[in-house]
């Protein structure tokens, strides 16, 4: 799905956490999973599987794009320089980071306007529900799935939609 104009998700500016712009437009041709992460949350831990899906997948034209968010019950609370070095000193992290943004409400950044319009496998669309939740962009640009933020990155449903977005 791309949005009703024809555009992809990736075709919006945003920030890189570290400052400057995070250039969403290198992924082009690339299979993205975007996912609104925090620090401080108890889904956290997919942290873990993400970093493994980028290890695992990165030299296939993949990569993890982690979105910092503090919309839910501020549970990524951390400046810039404080979200990079939990990432990478607690899990290890290798894929990027965009600035801190704002996932759903009127600041909802324009990444997310457009990829809340597409359903999961449930149904679901519209506002994001709670951290970790996830978008993987196919190669073409267009979102093909949304995952809840309960689906562990290295689930069967989601390492297969990986795996078909890079075929």
């Amino acid at each position: 799905m791309t949005t009703t104009d024809g555009s992809s998700p990736l075709d919006v500016e945003i920030g890189a956490l570290t400052g400057g712009s995070a250039d969403l437009g290198r992924y082009a041709g690339k299979a993205v999973l975007i996912v609104n992460v925090a620090s401080k949350c108890g889904l956290t831990p997919q942290y873990n599987g993400l970093e493994k899906l980028q290890e695992r997948y990165a030299d296939q034209g993949f990569t993890v794009l982690g979105v910092p968010c503090n919309q839910f019950l501020g549970q990524e609370p951390g400046s810039a320089e404080e979200i990079a070095e939990f990432c990478s000193a607690t899990y290890g992290v290798t894929f990027p980071l965009t600035e801190k943004v704002e996932v759903n409400g009127e600041g909802r950044h324009a990444l997310y306007e457009r990829l809340v319009g597409f359903a999961d496998a449930e149904g679901h669309t519209g506002d994001i529900r709670w951290n970790f939740e996830k978008f993987l962009i196919g190669r073409d640009g267009s979102v093909v799935a949304r995952f809840s933020p309960q689906t562990e990155p290295e689930s069967d449903e989601l390492v297969s939609a990986v795996e078909g977005a890079l075929a």
